[in-house]
């Protein structure tokens, strides 16, 4: 057996390790034979030296490996899964899975918490009152044979390696490695055992990874390492250089996800949600037809499905009611400086100035206030005129400064600009 001395020599001097020596690496983050420094030093090499496709593919089985595996598929063969790699205003899990359910392909989900600027899918759920998202194989399997799909968090027994990994990345800079993404999100995205993935990268000022040619990057190398891990996976780059729908903020995003249920959603999200529906589809081996998830909307089945499912998991009588009242007391209309076109939105410090409002994570140890919440009323492309209303802040306690900074995060030009492609072919 290889030292971790000499893993770590070979590692930081660019050579390829052996199956072995990426699998020595990821036992001892398991059961602690490593230590942090070991384990961090390994990271950055990784991390400036890079891995190859086989040793991105090794490391993402081991993490994988190192807790359960459910492995869904054995029981529902048709099960489909989708991920985000997060960004603001992004809800389309939420829209997605009742939709599919609704035309019969089901879906289960184990979605995380969001930190920094991005709100996670369980931090939006968590605004519903008693919703259980606490699944484990067994609840999971009941749930989605009840009502067709199934979100919740994962168990701490599904790959732990990565929340050792995980948590040492963020103290060593090496969060925006790909290879790491790519085995972070894998290891526990590819635990539940779904008969296909769709993931939905995001590009722009608002996503983890501006750079269009690295979202790319990124969403070939997750198709092509869990495709190597025997899990049929597609993969779109999506637009996150604005916010994602009207709303942002947990208990908003909730009341949104229930209007485009009923046939009331933004158009951008709604087009994002139908082809990342359609991937899932396919990919399973049942493909949408003509006018299928439009159907399923019109007919309100995919909000019967909703309610069906948030009964399933324990949400309380009457929880609509609160989603329904759900905004912070104080509210600020923001309203546009001087006429011109919308040509830019630092999406990323609207997501981060919420965030410090309250309504988003700092530290991981952080209370969200599910009511802190902004309402976005232009949009990149839009010829505005002075004193517009550009959107509506909604804060627990008045605060011009934030309500100032959020305004000045949407940049006005003088010439007609065009907005980015939604949705980028991979």
């Amino acid at each position: 057996m290889t030292t971790p001395y000499r893993i770590l020599e070979r590692k930081r001097a660019g050579e390829r390790l052996s199956v072995e020596e990426v699998r020595q690496v990821v036992k001892g983050a398991t059961d602690g034979s490593w230590a942090d420094a070991q384990l961090g030093a390994f990271l950055m090499a990784a991390a400036i030296r890079g891995l190859g496709p086989q040793e991105t593919r090794v490391l993402t089985q081991a993490m994988l490996e190192s807790g359960d595996l459910w492995e869904l598929r054995n029981d529902i063969a048709d099960l489909g899964d989708k991920h985000s790699t997060g960004g603001v205003g992004d809800k389309v899990s939420l829209v997605l899975s009742p939709i599919l359910a609704a035309c019969g392909r089901p879906v289960a989900m184990l979605t995380g918490r969001g930190l920094g600027h991005t709100g996670g899918t369980t931090d939006k759920l968590e605004s519903i009152p008693g919703l259980d998202l606490a699944l484990d194989r067994e609840s999971c399997l009941r749930t989605v044979t009840e009502t067709g799909m199934a979100i919740g968090m994962a168990t701490t027994d599904v790959a732990p390696a990565d929340r050792k990994l995980y948590s040492l990345r963020d103290v060593t800079a090496t969060i925006d490695s790909l290879p790491l993404i790519t085995a972070s999100i894998l290891s526990k995205k590819l635990a539940t055992g779904a008969a296909g993935v769709a993931f939905d990268i995001k590009t722009g000022s608002g996503a983890f990874i501006p750079e269009p040619a690295r979202a790319h990057e990124l969403a070939s190398m997750l198709v092509r390492t869990a495709e190597a891990l025997g899990t049929p996976t597609t993969a779109l780059v999506t637009d996150m250089s604005q916010p994602l729908g009207r709303w942002v903020g947990h208990a908003a995003e909730v009341k949104e996800t229930l209007e485009c249920l009923e046939g009331d959603g933004p158009a951008d999200l709604m087009e994002i949600t139908f082809a990342l529906c359609r991937e899932v589809g396919s990919l399973v081996g049942r493909p949408l037809g003509e006018g299928e998830l439009e159907a399923a909307v019109a007919s309100g089945r995919a909000r019967e499905v909703f309610d069906r499912w948030a009964a399933a998991q324990g949400a309380e009588s009457g929880w609509e009611r609160v989603i329904d009242q759900a905004l912070a007391p104080e509210e600020v209309v923001l309203t546009v400086p001087s006429a011109g076109y919308l040509s830019a939105v630092d999406t990323k410090e609207v997501g981060l100035l919420l965030a410090e409002a309250g309504g988003g994570r700092q530290r991981p140890t952080d209370t969200i206030d599910h009511q802190v919440s902004l309402r976005v009323l232009a949009r990149l492309g839009d010829e505005l005129v002075a004193g517009q209303e550009l959107g509506r802040l909604y804060l627990r306690r008045n605060d011009d400064d934030l309500a100032a900074r959020l305004l000045g995060c949407f940049h006005i030009s003088d010439q007609p600009v065009e907005p980015p492609p939604l949705i980028r072919p991979v």
